[in-house]
């Protein structure tokens, strides 16, 4: 992607118009989507974090009706 500079257009406008073309286009939503790409989680690891937080809650939960929190 790239924008040609108009005639006695200052740089701090053409960067401007650079940077809305650049998010108009979503460059930068696919540049940061794969640099904080996350690998797939296994069935096990899922399962096992799911069952993690479900304690998690119930313990929250008891503590929450003993007046402890």
């Amino acid at each position: 992607m790239f924008v040609r500079k108009k005639e006695g257009e200052t740089i701090g406008s053409l960067l401007y118009r650079f940077s809305k073309k650049i998010q108009q286009g979503g460059v930068l939503i696919e540049a940061k989507k794969r640099r904080f790409r996350s690998r797939p989680k296994s069935r096990l690891k899922m399962k096992m974090a799911a069952l993690y937080r479900e304690e998690q809650n119930k313990k929250v939960a008891k503590d929450k009706k003993l007046g402890l929190l």
